[in-house]
């Protein structure tokens, strides 16, 4: 346990980053498997939907930092990559 003041108000931060951060992620892996799941079943316009949802989503946790901007980019264009053979089929 921390000694000083200022190493208390320290962890109390970081413990509230952590569950912020670890939901949000959370929700991002929700989205990836939901949108696995609609390309498996060739539901174009339920895929759609949530790929422009992840796409927020990601967006989001670029801007607060919680992922890094590679990252984001990277994942948003696997996304769009898989939606658009998806469309095709």
């Amino acid at each position: 346990m921390p000694i000083k003041k200022a190493a208390e108000k320290a962890l109390r931060q970081t413990k509230k980053r952590t569950a912020r951060n670890l939901k949000i992620k959370e929700t991002i892996a929700f989205l990836r498997r939901s949108i696995r799941k609609a390309a498996e079943t060739k539901d174009v316009k339920k895929a759609e939907q949530l790929v422009k949802s992840l796409i927020q989503v990601l967006d989001k946790a670029v801007q607060n930092r919680v992922i890094k901007l590679n990252t984001g980019s990277r994942t948003k264009s696997r996304l769009m990559k898989g939606l658009n053979k998806l469309k095709k089929q």
